[in-house]
């Protein structure tokens, strides 16, 4: 750059309409003036323009440039810059937060564990306002590790979650999403379920929550809670699919994922008799869960084959990474239970999802409303992007799912 060339930022506010940027920019085309830089930001329909350029000494660029402004009902501010080139390579990060509401209490707390880390908030974008709001934050430097932490901190005081993820390809290549089915993707535990119909309900209960805390070895409470089942009819299990209910925003979750290209599977402690209908009402086509062992019309109390446990869990989600030929790096697990840790934890993203505290505790991340397809904006995705891919597609019929031939609703 040449010694008579001033940097100058050049901003530029108003009400947004076609053309303003458009106008400028040809002012400085017939000026010859030198463009830098430019970013660019309506809110609410009010335009905030940033244009850096440089201008040479007799320039009347800016006297031009607020003529223009002015016939058009537009502001403009001009501030000389150094012209020294900003640092590059930079670490930047990705945080998310998410709430029912998010006050200025809130969203001044996280921003306040931000720069507590050292980091140095870049951009704001809202990504949704209902059926909860929430926010992204591109922060530049820092410590992830002290950031975290006192992200951490201010999700506990404020009551919301709260994410921190590197900014990167490896965030926007995720591919792969494997998620737990009870409790997660439905709001049911199915083996309670079978108890109730088989009047045994107290005696599961008790052992599922145990098993699910973290206080027993999984594979040891299933067996112990399926041999209560032992002698229910097999018509049992037909009524407990009609009793399962989805977790709110799991069909536009799903949909969404399909319609991104993502691969979705599900990985469930529970039972293929119940999974399986799940899987195929909403065109998942990987599910892996337990087989009930059933002779004679009735289940025997036993699991056949090898139980589906922890270790099993994250083996599952290994394969079908393989499978698909997608790095680990790039996939994305969700789960509630103890069982899901080893899952969560190989996972490139691994979600708690209104989960036990162990496992809040090891997670990447966590997620506490009780929306589903609120994890899309931990993928960046907002809710108008959302909308509006629903209102051009034919398939999406009310309730917000695929029908299936053949497969009831669940």
């Amino acid at each position: 750059m040449s010694e008579h060339v001033r940097m100058i930022l050049v901003r530029c506010s108003g009400r947004d309409r076609p053309g303003i940027t458009t106008g400028l920019l040809g002012v400085l085309a017939d000026s010859k003036a030198e463009l830098y830089d430019m970013e660019q930001v309506v809110v609410r329909e009010r335009l905030t323009l940033d244009i850096l350029i440089g201008v040479t000494e007799g320039d009347d660029v800016l006297k031009e440039l607020l003529f223009h402004a002015w016939e058009r009902d537009l502001q403009l501010d001009f501030e000389v810059v150094d012209p020294t080139p900003p640092r590059t390579g930079l670490p930047r990060f990705v945080v998310t937060v998410i709430g029912q509401t998010l006050p200025a209490a809130a969203v001044g707390g996280v921003t306040g564990a931000i720069a507590a880390g050292g980091g140095n908030i870049e951009r704001i974008e809202r990504l949704s306002r209902y059926p909860v709001v929430s926010y992204e934050f591109v922060v530049v430097e820092g410590s992830i590790d002290q950031m975290r932490a006192a992200l951490l901190e201010a999700a506990a005081e404020h009551n919301v979650d709260v994410a921190i993820q590197r900014q990167g390809l490896e965030r926007r290549a995720k591919r792969l999403v494997v998620m737990d089915v009870d409790s997660t993707l439905i709001q049911d535990e199915v083996i309670e379920l079978l108890a109730e119909e088989a009047g045994c309900l107290p005696e599961v209960r008790a052992v599922t929550e145990r098993a699910m805390a973290g206080e027993l070895d999984f594979e040891a409470s299933l067996t112990e809670r399926v041999a209560k089942l032992a002698g229910t009819p097999v018509e049992v299990l037909d009524r407990v699919r009609e009793r399962v209910t989805l977790t709110p925003g799991a069909r536009t979750f799903v949909r969404t994922l399909h319609r991104l290209g993502y691969t979705v599977a599900l990985v469930s402690g529970g039972f293929e008799a119940v999974v399986a209908p799940i899987a195929a009402q909403l065109g998942i086509p990987r599910a892996v869960a337990n087989h009930l062992e059933v002779a004679d019309g009735r289940l025997t109390g036993h699991v056949q084959g090898r139980v589906l446990d922890r270790p099993g869990k994250a083996q599952v989600l290994r394969d079908i990474a393989a499978q698909e030929g997608v790095p680990l790096e790039q996939t994305v697990a969700i789960g509630d239970g103890a069982n899901d840790l080893d899952m969560l934890a190989i996972a490139g993203l691994g979600i708690a999802f209104n989960a036990k505290p162990v496992v809040r505790a090891q997670a990447d991340t966590a997620v506490s409303v009780p929306y589903l397809d609120a994890i899309l904006f931990l993928l960046g995705i907002r809710r108008d992007e959302i909308e509006e891919a629903d209102a051009e597609d034919p398939s999406v019929v009310e309730g917000g799912w695929y029908p299936v031939p053949g497969i009831p609703p669940v």
